[in-house]
């Protein structure tokens, strides 16, 4: 994909990444999530709040779906006009800034872009085994850089932890 012409500009970089991270979950694990989930659904039922059981009952079927297949590969794409993830693609003039987590040693290699947009929430995308420096230089020619995060967001660390 490097240096090919497509409809969002000049490629200068590009890989592929997971679509989602599979977590490996341990038999307790479903245990766990099956008991709190069943505890969860009781208290809905019991204070009437049924969507809350649905949205607990949605939740868990997705978990268990997801977990039952391994995540497609899903490209992504640095270009002279933007960001191309898989089929989507975000213009530069949608981004506000960028910001680069690599800290190899804890498993921490993502790419970061908040939008201008309050309601657009920001993008994460793996670095995987990519130059964070190549990857730093190509994006300073067309977003400023965000030096104030040096960790992942803390709902990325929730989610690690909870194996979600």
């Amino acid at each position: 994909m490097e240096n090919q012409q497509i409809d969002n500009g000049e490629v200068e970089m590009s890989w592929q990444v997971p679509e989602y991270e599979k977590h490996e979950r341990t038999k307790n694990w479903y245990i766990g999530a099956i008991v709190l989930a069943i505890l969860l659904m009781i208290y809905a039922f019991l204070t009437t709040n049924f969507l809350f059981f649905g949205i607990i009952l949605i939740s868990a079927f997705v978990i268990f779906l997801n977990d039952s297949h391994d995540p497609a590969l899903v490209a992504i794409g640095l270009t002279d006009e933007g960001v191309v993830v898989g089929k989507k693609f975000y213009d530069y003039d949608e981004l506000k800034n960028f910001s680069i987590v690599y800290k190899p040693k804890q498993g921490v290699k993502n790419l970061y872009f908040e939008f201008k947009s309050p309601v657009k929430q920001r993008l994460s995308i793996p670095i995987m085994d990519e130059d964070p420096i190549l990857v730093r230089n190509i994006l300073l020619k067309y977003l400023p850089e965000d030096l104030e995060r040096t960790d992942r967001p803390a709902s990325e660390t929730l989610a690690k932890i909870f194996k979600l």
